[in-house]
């Protein structure tokens, strides 16, 4: 498997200082006493990302090099945008800082006004697109009015933006998950087969070497059974010899909750993501959980809990934080460790396996980071999961086929959760 170029930028240890006569005679000494010190790091075709700034009361403190407060995943076509001319009031596309006292927000019912300390800016350059590890700064610069007047009083950020190379592979389903599709790796415009998905409803058959894991009948459940719960879903992924090489099933059924007709958060249906097991043939054994809800408000999301068993941490599993996905419009399910986990202090890295580990560092400041994500549609739409996965992390094909294997299950999730009493529309009938 060939993997595709991408790009790592880290902005971290983060501090503001004010240079000369000290914090209490600063004109800013009352905001930053009451009120957090906010970043705002913002990269043209990207999201603004939001971070608190700390304030650094003492000259000889530097801030931490090992709190990341901002990373962003730039590909090929990522770092063409970015060094392409602008138009004419923007010729340059800039990595900026702005950082401001206070939030938007208001405390009851009284809006905080915020006041913008100053601005950091970095030029996008040729440097960035060239795939190797670099520092593009890494210091204190003064920001604000007095930026450019040594030793006047002034504010002072200190900052380290680095690139590093992290390859990534990429795969997509091409078809509905439902139609036990054939799943190819993506390079540029070239697709080659990897696995195929073969996706069964309630429907075991007595040769099948998985049937151990789940249970359910060799019928298929009628219409009458499908309002009231949706169970026995399961699906298998194949390698190109056709072996299967990871599996995901539901092991808690999908009913809607007492006093409602969806899946709430005090009854989530559940999935278990297996592996074959290296030391034993023709057996297999767990390798995570998921879990899937719906979140009734404005606009209904599909929420999910993963759990990673592993066997090289102590305890024996991680567990992540909740991820929530627009049950109309579909999103991004994802496992980014940094983005996920930025309040949560490391532990030791586990050791790896040199076969299907699976193990992907959880919380390591060493292997964490971005590990994989899965783009789905909304429910009733032809979905075509996208998986992306940090090279990083995939030491065999085996790997590639748990995280494939979690996809699927992301995805039939999002119709698993549907509302049970939802009309469907005329003349058109999903395939679940």
């Amino acid at each position: 498997m060939d993997p595709q170029a991408f790009i790592r930028l880290s902005i971290d240890s983060l501090g503001l200082r004010f240079n000369g006569g000290g914090l209490n005679t600063e004109k800013y000494a009352i905001h930053r006493l009451s009120l957090p010190c906010v970043g705002e790091i913002r990269l043209r075709g990207f999201p603004v990302q939001t971070t608190l700034v700390p304030l650094i009361s003492s000259p000889e403190v530097i801030p931490d090099t090992q709190s990341n407060a901002s990373s962003f995943y730039l590909e090929e076509s990522d770092l063409k945008a970015l060094l392409a001319p602008g138009c004419f009031y923007n010729p340059h596309a800039c990595l900026e800082i702005a950082v401001f006292t206070g939030r938007k927000e208001s405390h009851c019912g009284v809006g905080i006004k915020r006041q913008q300390i100053g601005i950091f800016r970095m030029q996008v350059g040729p440097e960035w697109g060239e795939g190797k590890p670099v520092i593009l700064f890494n210091g204190w610069i003064g920001i604000g009015k007095n930026k450019q007047e040594i030793g006047k009083r002034g504010a002072e950020l200190h900052v380290r933006v680095k690139l590093d190379p992290d390859p990534r592979y990429v795969f997509q389903f091409e078809d509905v998950t439902t139609l036990s599709p054939q799943i190819v790796q993506l390079r540029g415009s070239i697709k080659q087969p990897i696995f195929s998905c073969k996706f069964d409803k309630d429907r075991v058959s007595h040769v099948d070497p998985l049937s151990n894991y789940w249970s359910g009948s060799s019928e298929s459940s009628d219409l009458e059974t499908e309002r009231r719960e949706r169970k026995g879903w399961k699906v298998k992924i194949h390698d190109l010899s056709g072996s299967a090489v990871a599996a995901a099933f539901i092991t808690t059924p999908f009913v809607p909750s007492t006093g409602c007709d969806w899946v709430a958060k005090s009854n989530p249906g559940a999935w278990l993501i297996i592996r074959p097991d290296a030391c034993r043939p023709d057996s297999w054994q767990p390798w995570g959980k998921l879990k899937a809800w719906r979140e009734r408000g404005l606009r209904d999301s599909i929420c999910f809990q993963f759990r990673l068993f592993s066997e090289a941490q102590e305890g024996g599993e991680h567990l992540m934080p909740e991820i929530h996905i627009n049950a109309e419009k579909g999103g991004e399910f994802y496992i980014d460790e940094e983005k996920q986990l930025k309040s949560v202090a490391s532990t030791a890295s586990p050791i790896p396996s040199p076969q299907s580990s699976g193990d992907f560092g959880a919380l390591s400041p060493i292997i964490g980071g971005f590990v994989m994500s899965c783009r789905v549609q909304g429910e009733g739409k032809r979905s075509k999961p996208l998986v992306q996965l940090a090279m990083r992390h995939v030491t065999c094909v085996e790997d590639a086929a748990m995280f494939m294997a979690l996809a699927a299950a992301v995805d039939l999730s999002i119709e698993a959760c549907r509302p049970f009493r939802r009309k469907m529309k005329r003349g058109f009938r999903h395939s679940v």
